[in-house]
């Protein structure tokens, strides 16, 4: 009967110190990031010009209330002068914005008719809401 030890041969280890160090790295810089970003908020990262030229953006408030009184940057409005008075505003800036603000009873006819303004001018129009 053979009572000795056997002796093993190399045994295989794993360390793991390293990985430690990049876990933590890892959990800090999400959390930094975190807080740093606005999830309400879409960021675009947009290229650079080296051209210096600074092309102006202009946004423009549009909005309906439930009395169908239509008004561009706080000047009341009549619906069949939108389309010259938003042509105005679009002949000033290279980039126009159309932010369009509208009572929840207003029907979407009229909220549409806004829109085909927008796109028969070749303006961006985004439709303004309020957080739940």
């Amino acid at each position: 009967m053979n009572l000795r030890k056997r002796h093993r041969g190399a045994s295989a280890e794993v360390h793991t110190s390293a990985m430690n160090d990049i876990m933590f790295f890892l959990l800090l810089f999400f959390l930094i990031a975190s807080t740093v970003t606005n999830p309400n908020v879409v960021k675009l990262l947009l290229p650079k010009s080296s051209s210096g030229k600074s092309i102006s953006k202009k946004t423009v408030n549009v909005s309906i209330d439930k009395n169908l009184q239509y008004t561009v940057d706080k000047k009341s409005v009549a619906v069949t002068d939108l389309p010259t008075v938003l042509a105005g505003y679009k002949n000033l800036t290279t980039e126009l914005t159309i932010v369009l603000s509208v009572d929840k009873t207003v029907a979407i006819q009229d909220v549409v008719s806004v829109m085909d303004v927008a796109q028969k001018l070749n303006i961006k129009l985004v439709l303004a809401t309020v957080a739940k």
